[in-house]
């Protein structure tokens, strides 16, 4: 099992979710030959709680982490952890414990940055393994940048040099060919397993394409889209030797799922949320709905590889139990998932949904945000149905995506009755969340 879990990427960044500006051809090789989801949702707008939902199933709320980690007086103020409780039930530690190597290579954001340096390595959390950046505990691997100035020369620098104090060994390379670095030791990772027997569980979760963008120095662009796009098309050819390594392994050909998605929705002029409406950080569809390629021909009917899927509703979290059934691995006793056991459903079996609602809280720290003013609070996804809204149920916004993908016409005032019941289930939900810093209900705002 392979988790490709891209930084800060719109829902229509890839050539094959319709992005004509730029092309992604490995990534579309593997859509190709698997399937792509229409309806995917990750659990949160911003990078770390969706790092947790997809890790661990649950709702990160759970785990007070709703927003991206930063400084501990920082974490204070937003009512947001320092990092992801160990405890916390991680698909990689299950699989771990039933005989799987595990393996982390790329950003972490779950604890241990900034001045956050006694959080648990990666290691406590079920990897035998892990490379990352400066937004983890461990080895690392740091990026050195390029960039051309108008005189013909070559502007060098160092990103997060502090970092070094957060792990060691630490390695340098161009930040341009830094998902390439990630790639060579998952690779290594794989041959290790394949010798030693054992199956394989890895993230591979790139920097790209989050900003600051530092794409080759002859691929360098003044615009900011024009930067998105160059380190997009690097990030695809540099994942292109791990996917080639799966492909052409005839038992792991067979035998191997690979996932690739993004984290949350584009920042403003970069990435592209396709026809959607909002940015990373808000909660419309842009900030939470993610472009999602499953890559699994020897586990898929071969009529469905090459199709896309735009009927299935399903999120992050329901990857968790999906994946623990395909590799037949019950989960430890006591643990409760609020994700959905659809393993059919990715393999392209069933176009099953999820049958719960997909509850949505926005990040503490963005009432604002860029260029968009007095976001809602909360959010819900049911059916074709999504409602947003604030904390105290006020200024209701009810879509029908179905009709409306793009958010354009709320329907709060023509169903109030549904209106009515989605908001008590949201409130419903988020009263049994712990609060954060963005809800005026929590002590000491």
């Amino acid at each position: 099992m392979v988790l490709v879990f891209i930084d800060d990427m719109g829902w229509g960044d890839f050539s094959c979710f319709g992005n004509t500006e730029a092309n992604t051809p490995h990534i579309d090789a593997m859509a190709e030959e698997g399937l792509r989801f229409h309806q995917f949702y990750v659990n949160s707008p911003i990078c770390s709680p969706s790092r947790v939902a997809i890790s661990t199933g649950q709702y990160p709320q759970r785990w007070r982490i709703t927003s991206y980690l930063a400084r501990r007086a920082m974490n204070e103020e937003r009512g947001v952890a320092n990092w992801l409780d160990p405890k916390a039930p991680m698909l990689a530690r299950i699989l771990n414990e039933a005989g799987y190597a595990t393996g982390h290579f790329g950003k972490w954001h779950m604890g241990g940055q900034r001045d956050v340096d006694d959080a648990p390595p990666i290691t406590a959390y079920g990897f035998d393994a892990s490379l990352t950046n400066f937004e983890g505990m461990g080895a690392k691997l740091l990026p050195l940048t390029e960039k051309p100035l108008e005189n013909g020369e070559i502007e060098k620098g160092r990103i997060w040099e502090d970092a070094e104090r957060l792990g060691a060994p630490v390695e340098w390379t161009l930040r341009s060919e830094i998902t390439g670095g990630f790639v060579e030791r998952a690779i290594g990772f794989i041959n290790a397993a394949q010798e030693d027997d054992k199956p394989f569980y890895i993230n591979l979760w790139p920097d790209d394409v989050h900003t600051p963008l530092f794409p080759k120095v002859e691929n360098w662009s003044d615009s900011k889209r024009g930067l998105y796009l160059a380190v997009l098309e690097e990030m695809d050819a540099q994942l292109a030797p791990l996917f080639n390594r799966i492909k052409t392994d005839e038992k792991l050909r067979n035998n191997t799922i690979v996932l690739i998605c993004s984290d949350n929705g584009p920042e403003l002029d970069y990435g592209s949320g396709g026809p959607f409406k909002g940015l990373k950080a808000t909660l419309f569809e842009a900030g939470v709905r993610s472009p999602l390629v499953v890559w699994a021909p020897g586990l898929m009917a071969e009529s469905v590889r090459g199709t896309i899927n735009d009927d299935s509703l399903v999120c992050a979290m329901d990857l968790v139990p999906s994946l623990l059934k395909v590799a037949e691995i019950r989960p430890p006793e006591g643990v409760t998932f609020d994700g959905v056991e659809l393993a059919n459903t990715f393999l392209g079996k069933s176009k099953r949904s999820r049958p719960d609602p997909i509850f949505f809280r926005r990040p503490p720290d963005r009432k604002d945000f860029r260029n968009l003013k007095e976001l809602p609070d909360l959010a819900m996804r049911q059916g074709k149905w999504k409602l947003l809204c604030d904390y105290d149920s006020g200024r209701p916004m009810l879509y029908d995506l179905e009709s409306d993908p793009g958010e354009t016409n709320n329907l709060a005032s023509r169903y109030p009755e549904r209106v009515g019941r989605m908001n008590q289930a949201i409130m419903k939900w988020n009263a049994l969340m712990p609060k954060d810093g963005g809800d005026p209900g929590r002590s000491g705002n």
